[in-house]
């Protein structure tokens, strides 16, 4: 199989790569927009597990992106059978002072190329034809798909939150988009699921190393690795929408109902991590 992952040079990206050459002996057709970052992981990973690994700079945030990489897959008969929109960015920043060029990046990045990429390759994924090799094989103890497409939401996505106001607005947009496409996927033997996690344990925050720990512990947050072999499972398993941790997915429900006062004292807090 081959696996297109988007965002791979680094962080969650590179994780998916990792565990899907690691674990599924996937090839990889690995997008960035960093490239020698790029060309230096296709390397690695091609070494460490003998599997083929194909690097493709590419600026996702440019309106034809979409249309570019797949037009470029389509010339090489590169066949995707797996599709990880992860690329993404975060920033938290009050709206009217924030740029109307980031402003339009993050819009075009996370919601229009992952909604044009879902578009391109699902409707590939949906006309192609099993072998009987394939169609036998079993993936995390269920039947091969067509085709199989992850997409990177966020708990964020349920939040009324100042300073991550067009951010969170995407990933509603990531999460509502994947699970109504699931419905229209399904019949067809081809599989979406959208993960929504809280808190990744990163250095994003800048948590104390013991806090962070007890962030873990708690599974308010969540490590990469884990992250990432969860969403694995859960897609080869073509479920539709996962939110990792049982505290994250008890508070979701809460998440529409925060206060305003709660709001307005995480604003000030977050403050400092502005501009």
């Amino acid at each position: 199989m081959l696996a297109l992952v988007t965002g791979a040079s680094s962080g969650i990206g590179l994780q998916y790569a990792t565990q899907l050459a690691r674990d599924y002996h996937c090839d990889l057709l690995l997008v960035s927009n960093q490239e020698k970052e790029l060309e230096q992981v296709a390397k690695d990973l091609a070494a460490q597990y003998n599997v083929n690994t194909v690097a493709r700079f590419a600026d996702l945030s440019l309106p034809d992106a979409a249309e570019t990489l797949h037009d470029w897959c389509v010339e090489n008969k590169y066949v995707v059978d797996i599709l990880v929109n992860n690329a993404g960015i975060f920033f938290f920043n009050p709206y009217c002072e924030t740029s109307m060029k980031r402003i339009e990046l993050m819009l075009q990045l996370h919601m229009i190329t992952v909604a044009k990429m879902t578009r391109l390759f699902a409707a590939d994924m949906c006309k192609r034809e099993l072998t009987e090799e394939e169609a036998a094989q079993r993936i995390c103890g269920h039947k091969r798909m067509r085709g199989y497409i992850l997409n990177m939401s966020s708990m964020s996505a349920w939040m009324a939150m100042p300073g991550i106001q067009t951010y969170n607005a995407t990933k509603a947009f990531i999460y509502n988009f994947s699970k109504s496409i699931w419905y229209e996927l399904k019949p067809l033997n081809v599989g979406i699921t959208v993960m929504a996690p809280g808190a990744v344990d990163t250095g994003l925050f800048g948590l104390a190393p013991n806090l962070r720990k007890l962030a873990v512990a708690l599974t308010v947050s969540i490590p990469p690795e884990k992250l990432v072999k969860r969403a694995l499972k859960k897609m080869f398993r073509n479920k539709k929408a996962d939110t990792p941790g049982f505290i994250n997915w008890l508070s979701t429900p809460l998440l529409k109902h925060t206060p305003d006062w709660m709001l307005f004292l995480a604003q000030k807090k977050l403050s400092q991590y502005m501009h």
